[in-house]
C-alpha cells in the first residue's frame, strides 16, 4: 500500500470527509464507493431523494508538485516528474478550473457542487454511468458516438483559450519539456520491462535526435485547450441533451494548452478498445468539415508525430504500471499500442522514427 492509500484509508481520513459532506450540508446521503483505475483518485456516488452527486477524493502529498507557471526548466527538473510534465499532481482544483472553463464554453463538464483544495475533497454534478466504451460494447451506434465526440473537440477548438482558468489555475503549454519527459518513459522503462531490448546510449541520444524537431513543432502549434486523456473511458453519453452537449466530460484535471490534433489521435488510437481505420477516417472528415480553415497537410502530419509520441509514451507507462506498481493487466494494452504505432510510422515523414526502431531491435513490433 503506497502513501496515498495510506492516507486515504486512515480513520482520520474518513473523519475529513465526514466534516467536509456536514459542512456542504450533504452528510445525510448514501455513499456508495465506486472501482479505481490507474490514479491516485477515489470516486463515491451520494444519493439521497432521487438526487444523485460525485465525490472524488484525491488525498493531496506534498512531495507531489505542480509546475509553477513561470517556472524554467531547471527549477522542473529540480522539482520533479509532475513539473516536468506538467500534470496537475492531483489538485482538486485544477478540476475545478477546467470544469468551470469547459462548461463555459457549452461543453458538459460537471458542475461543481462543492470543493476544498487543501483536504483535496469535492463534490460535483453526476453524470450517469454511460460511458461510451460500456455503450459501445452493449451495441450503442459507435459512429453516432465519435462523430458527436468530434463535434464536442471542434466546438472547443474554436476559441483560443486564455492562460489563466477560472479560479486561476494557469493553463499552460505542453511544451517540448513535457513532451520530452513523456516520451522518454519509453527508453526508461520498457527495456526494463523487456531486458532482451536494452538501449546502448547512442541509442538514447539517437531517440533524442529524432524526437527534438517534432517537440518544436508541437510546442509551436500549441493553440487549443488538450483535455489530454479524450478518450471512450473518459466520454459519457447524455442523450437527454442537445447537440454536442449530449457528450459529457470527465477526467479533464491535466489539461493543457497543446496542438488540436492532441485529443483526436486520443481519441481514435485508444489504447483500451480498437477503432476500425474506417471509423478514424470519418472522425477526421468530420472534423475537418467542421474546421474548414485547418491545413489539413499540416495537421495530418502532426496527428501522425505526436500520435506516435504518444503510443511510445504509453508503452512507457504501461511499463512503469506493470514492473513498478505490480499492475500486469496493462500488458494486455500493449499489442494493441505497438499497432498504432507500426501504422503511424508507415508515414513517409515518419522514417527517422521507423528507422531508430528498427535499428535498436524493435523491428519486430512494427508489422
Amino acid at each position: 500500500m503506497d502513501s496515498i492509500d495510506k492516507l486515504r484509508m486512515s480513520p482520520d481520513r474518513e473523519t475529513q470527509k465526514i466534516a467536509f459532506l456536514k459542512a456542504h450540508g450533504l452528510e445525510g446521503m448514501a455513499r456508495q464507493p465506486l472501482p479505481g483505475d490507474a490514479s491516485t483518485r477515489r470516486y463515491e456516488r451520494l444519493s439521497a431523494d432521487g438526487r444523485s452527486l460525485m465525490l472524488m477524493d484525491q488525498a493531496p502529498l506534498p512531495e507531489l508538485i505542480p509546475c509553477p507557471p513561470q517556472a524554467d526548466y531547471a527549477e522542473r527538473k529540480r522539482l520533479g516528474y509532475f513539473a516536468m510534465t506538467r500534470l496537475s499532481a492531483g489538485r482538486i482544483e485544477a478540476f475545478a478550473a477546467c470544469a468551470a472553463y469547459l462548461r463555459t464554453q457549452g461543453l458538459s463538464a460537471p458542475e461543481i457542487v462543492a470543493f476544498d483544495a487543501q483536504a483535496g475533497f469535492l463534490v460535483s454534478e453526476d453524470l450517469g454511468d454511460g460511458l461510451f466504451a460500456r455503450l459501445i460494447e452493449q451495441g450503442e451506434d459507435e459512429i453516432s458516438l465519435y462523430l458527436s465526440a468530434v463535434k464536442a473537440l471542434a466546438v472547443l477548438h474554436q476559441t483560443p483559450p486564455p492562460d489563466t482558468l477560472p479560479g486561476g489555475w494557469p493553463l499552460m503549454v505542453y511544451d517540448d519539456l513535457a513532451l520530452k519527459t513523456g516520451v522518454d518513459l519509453f527508453i526508461e522503462w520498457y527495456p526494463k520491462y523487456d531486458p532482451s531490448r536494452m538501449l546502448s546510449d547512442q541509442a538514447k541520444s539517437d531517440w533524442e535526435a529524432v524526437w527534438a524537431p517534432i517537440r518544436t513543432r508541437a510546442q509551436a502549434g500549441a493553440s487549443v485547450f488538450i483535455h489530454r486523456d479524450f478518450h471512450a473511458e473518459n466520454l459519457l453519453w447524455l442523450p437527454e441533451r442537445e447537440g454536442y452537449r449530449r457528450v459529457g466530460l470527465i477526467d479533464f484535471q491535466d489539461a493543457l494548452k497543446g496542438h488540436p490534433s492532441w485529443d483526436l489521435h486520443s481519441l481514435l488510437q485508444d489504447a483500451r478498445r480498437d477503432v476500425s481505420p474506417d471509423i478514424e477516417a470519418a472522425a477526421l472528415e468530420h472534423y475537418f468539415s467542421l474546421r474548414p480553415g485547418v491545413d489539413r497537410d499540416e495537421f495530418m502530419s502532426m496527428y501522425q508525430a505526436l500520435a506516435t509520441l504518444n503510443e511510445a509514451r504509453i508503452l512507457g507507462v504501461f511499463a512503469r504500471l506493470i514492473i513498478h506498481f505490480n499492475k500486469p493487466r496493462y500488458e494486455a494494452f500493449m499489442p494493441r499500442m505497438w499497432g498504432h504505432l507500426s501504422r503511424n510510422l508507415k508515414a513517409p515523414h515518419l522514417k527517422p522514427v521507423r528507422d531508430w526502431f528498427e535499428a535498436n531491435g524493435f523491428g519486430d513490433k512494427l508489422s
